[in-house]
């Protein structure tokens, strides 16, 4: 008997039950096939030599071996990233104990007990002492699947985990993106902090200059306000980008999980060099590989594998109770001939009125809604942030260019002025305004490099890059 129960018991976990969830069919994607085309875009035809962001990994994209110095720390110490890896880990696990639902919890046990009868309760002849000695091995309720109810929620944990990967790949790419922006914006509060300094310098001289006029009586008294106010200007200025260069390196090292040295920080923006170049791809379909959206998909099939679970519960669940082992009244009788005992208890159970398995149908059904919904708008948000960034792409190189033109002209504007001014043919308002407009220009072109080279991270960024595995920089 005790063999037949081991094979009945054998056949039950290898062979699977039926699955009730419905076919996975991957969703059409809401977006069109092409990248968006326009005045904005230029050309976004395939360049011989370039590759893909998916194709690249960011060691090969950036080439400033500082930058990839701070992202390798970032990646060994951000918290952030720390915790996304754990969770994965958590996933696992919880798959793990999901998957182990489908196979029997085998237990042993043994106990010795003793009991005192009464005498109205015994025949005269016996001991009213009863003594007893078991031992048990053997499994308790377990649940065979015979209608996919458990392996239904084993399919739903393991997406549930693939997803938290991908999630991981996710934090791990937004990681090195903004490691990335807040190091050129260093440079950029950099760059900016040392024109300042020179702009007060200059003012501080012209003032110094106009002050020595005006006890002359070569400068009129507004004049040396009109300088004083200038140089003013530009020592508000000092400060305030010597506050941002230090929030900047405050964000730098929170990413960076501890304190970046002073050796690896950029000097200014011109110092960093360019990153290499990508190519978006043929078809935006490319973006159907980004971590996000992939983890999406994982969560969208976990629903899918969900209403399986919902449907399974409207059928017969059935358990089985069974054990063997020994037993006698003293411990040295245990295994010995004729002490072997066992019990073998099937049990069925069947929901007849129960409206909660109806709203649990349901509420699966309204899961796997929203959770579609949320996946169409996860490629429909990757999409808006892709052609976002190649409309910057395809525009930027000329603002910087007409940028630089502005800024040779107002260069020359100045000092034109400054020669006027010298030679007592205009006012020093004239002075003013042209190095007022000059020190503007001056900063817009440092703000739109920076925006050209945080586009171009950007642009890496949401095209899926920088998620693959962990290597050494070189």
């Amino acid at each position: 008997m005790i063999r037949k129960i081991l094979v009945v018991i054998g056949v039950f976990v290898f062979l699977g039950g039926c699955s009730l969830a419905p076919k996975y069919q991957q969703p059409r994607t809401p977006i069109s096939d092409t990248w968006p085309q326009g005045e904005a875009y230029g050309d976004t035809q395939s360049v011989s030599g370039i590759p893909t962001a998916q194709e690249l990994n960011w060691q090969d994209f950036f080439t400033d071996q500082k930058l990839k110095k701070i992202i390798e720390t970032a990646l060994d110490n951000n918290r952030d990233l720390r915790i996304a890896a754990l969770n994965v880990e958590k996933a696992r696990a919880q798959y793990g104990v999901q998957r182990a639902e489908l196979f029997p919890a085998v237990d042993a046990s043994g106990a010795r007990s003793e009991e005192r009868r009464s005498n109205d309760l015994i025949d005269p002849e016996a001991s009213r002492n009863v003594e007893q000695y078991n031992v048990d091995l053997g499994i308790a309720s377990w649940e065979i699947d015979f209608f996919g109810r458990i392996r239904s929620l084993k399919d739903q944990a393991l997406e549930e985990y693939m997803a938290t990967e991908q999630a991981r790949r996710s934090a791990q790419i937004a990681l090195i993106s903004e490691v990335a922006r807040t190091y050129l914006t260093l440079a950029a509060d950099r760059e900016l902090l040392n024109l300042a300094r020179f702009t007060f310098k200059n003012q501080q001289d012209s003032y110094t200059l106009i002050l020595a006029n005006y006890h002359t009586g070569l400068a009129t008294r507004i004049d040396l306000r009109r300088a004083q106010t200038q140089a003013d200007v530009a020592r508000r200025d000092v400060q305030y980008y010597i506050q941002l260069a230090a929030q900047d390196l405050n964000a730098l090292n929170l990413l960076a999980g501890t304190q970046v040295p002073e050796a690896m920080l950029p000097n200014d923006l011109s110092s960093v060099p360019p990153v290499n170049g990508i190519w978006a791809g043929l078809s935006s379909q490319t973006l159907l590989n980004r971590p996000d959206i992939v983890a999406a998909e994982h969560r969208l099939k976990g629903a899918y594998a969900f209403i399986g679970a919902a449907r399974a519960a409207f059928f017969p669940r059935i358990s089985l109770t069974a054990s063997m082992g020994t037993a006698s009244d003293e411990l040295s009788g245990l295994f010995g001939s004729g002490s072997d005992t066992w019990n073998f208890v099937p049990g069925i159970s069947m929901p007849i009125f129960d409206t909660r398995v109806w709203a649990a149908l349901r509420v699966s059904k309204a899961d796997r809604k929203i959770i579609l919904t949320e996946y169409e708008k996860a490629i429909q948000t990757a999409f808006r942030e892709t052609a976002d960034a190649l409309a910057v792409q395809g525009t930027i190189d000329l603002q910087v260019a007409a940028q630089e033109s502005i800024v040779d002209a107002a260069t020359e504007t100045y000092s034109l002025s400054d020669e006027r001014y010298n030679l007592g043919i205009d006012g020093y308002l004239s002075v003013l305004d042209a190095h007022r407009s000059l020190y503007a220009e001056q900063q817009s072109l440092i703000s739109l490099q920076l925006a050209k080279m945080a586009n171009q991270v950007n642009l890496y960024t949401v095209l899926g890059g920088g998620g693959g595995p962990l290597q050494s920089a070189k």
